[in-house]
């Protein structure tokens, strides 16, 4: 019965040796496991964080520029108006300018002539009355005067206004030409930060499917930690306690069978 007692109690050592052999695989194991996965997903959340931190960023660069096309679309709208209707006026100035210049220059065409021959009459002597037509010459004068002064006032408004509007051409078509320059410019960084951002959000789908499935590893290697603590870890008596506790057990009952068989029992 001691004997039986003895071998019992060796399996017993045989099979815990065996399970401390086991569990001390397991949770090694499954620390490398739970430390690799809690990197992953510490670096996986990482990755994601600075993707919704980007996406976010172009979101906003697209939303600002589409409000800065907008708003160069109707400054040049507002442009092209302002610069039909200042045309217009001044061409209808210019062109009034001009036409009332003919109106004068005939008007002293036919004045000149008149007092020319006014005066060609005085002096051969055919007008009776000189005294009255040198008069009208002196009132002739002033009126040919006066509307000499009144052509050069058309004609320095005539040049004053196209070369008004030469300037007022040439600012508008600086303005369109830098319009278009920037609405080109705009329209490529909107292209390209478009695909940018589809880029990063494809991205970001797949850094969030990684996490998913990391996340679920690290959670199956946690769950099987607490499996494997009362199994392993949550105990009385130590391991080591144990071994040298039953060790110490059989070798008392070895000693008492030897007593015993020498004793002819």
């Amino acid at each position: 019965m001691i004997r039986e007692l003895i071998t019992r109690l060796e399996e017993e050592a045989a099979a815990e040796a065996g399970h401390k052999a086991w569990c001390d695989k397991e949770l090694h194991d499954n620390k490398v496991k739970r430390d690799e996965e809690k990197s992953a997903v510490d670096g996986l959340t990482a990755a994601k964080e600075k993707l919704d931190g980007e996406i976010a960023a172009l979101a906003k660069d697209l939303s600002d520029l589409a409000a800065a096309q907008a708003a160069l679309t109707k400054a040049v709208k507002e442009a092209t108006e302002i610069r039909a209707k200042e045309k217009e006026e001044n061409l209808s100035t210019i062109k009034d300018a001009k036409e009332a210049q003919e109106a004068v220059d005939q008007a002293l065409v036919v004045l000149k002539e008149f007092y020319a021959k006014q005066a060609l009459f005085l002096q051969e002597g055919q007008v009776p009355e000189m005294k009255a037509y040198k008069g009208q010459g002196g009132a002739a004068g002033g009126v040919v005067g006066m509307l000499e002064v009144i052509l050069s006032d058309f004609a320095r408004l005539e040049a004053e206004t196209t070369a008004d509007e030469k300037q007022a051409a040439n600012e508008y078509d600086n303005f369109m030409a830098d319009s278009k320059a920037d609405a080109e410019a705009m329209h490529k960084e909107e292209f390209d930060k478009g695909l940018l951002k589809d880029k990063k959000e494809h991205e970001h789908k797949g850094t969030v499917k990684d996490l998913s499935a990391t996340q679920e590893e690290l959670d199956a290697a946690l769950n099987y930690y607490a499996e494997l603590k009362p199994q392993c870890l949550e105990v009385h008596v130590s391991y080591e306690e144990r071994v040298a506790k039953r060790k110490e057990e059989i070798e008392s009952l070895k000693n008492a069978y030897e007593a015993l068989s020498k004793a002819g029992f």
